[in-house]
């Protein structure tokens, strides 16, 4: 079953459903199983929500209620913003992947909520985040253009670059602490 995709949103782009479709396409098909649709909308419309988190809300997931399936929103609004020229070109820059990883995410809670056995609420953000990092990361070599090819066989040298620049910062921080 296909996930839907609707647009009510004001800010639209040209290839803003191919984008979407694309991110959906990347993940496993039993992992969108009782995903009805995702919804592009300008901001977050949740009554039960503050204001201030409603206006700071990339994205909401609405889980399976009775009677209704279980269906996304994502607020485009927050994830690219209308702002002048320098911002702007940033935004548009960075859209596709700031979308697939929305989409992404979402696809995540869905899967967490309902088909991951022995997640316990706990560890549900951990479980979620590690779906993230692991199906972005597909994504990304299947989406990456000429530079993703080009860099791929320096990948596990840059990967231990920077877990050992990580572990640096750690200690430096842990140092800083505890000198204060």
């Amino acid at each position: 079953m296909k996930v839907k995709i609707e647009i009510l949103s004001s800010n639209t782009f040209k290839k803003l459903p191919e984008i979407l479709e694309r991110a959906v396409d990347a993940l496993p098909a039993e992992h969108l199983v009782g995903l009805d649709k995702i919804v592009v909308v300008d901001a977050v419309m949740e009554p039960r929500l503050s204001s201030t988190v409603r206006a700071s809300l990339p994205a909401l997931y609405h889980p399976k209620l009775p009677g209704q399936r279980a269906w996304a929103e994502i607020a485009l609004g927050v994830v690219a913003p209308k702002k002048k020229f320098p911002k702007n070109l940033l935004t548009r820059l960075t859209l596709k992947a700031s979308l697939a990883q929305v989409v992404i995410s979402l696809v995540a809670q869905h899967y967490c909520l309902n088909f991951s056995k022995g997640v316990k609420k706990t560890q549900f953000e951990t479980a979620c985040r590690l779906y993230v990092e692991k199906h972005f990361d597909t994504w990304r070599e299947r989406e990456g253009g000429l530079r993703a090819r080009l860099l791929r066989p320096f990948k596990p040298y840059l990967d231990r670059l920077a877990k050992k620049l990580a572990k640096k910062y750690r200690a430096e921080m842990e140092r800083s602490k505890s000198k204060s």
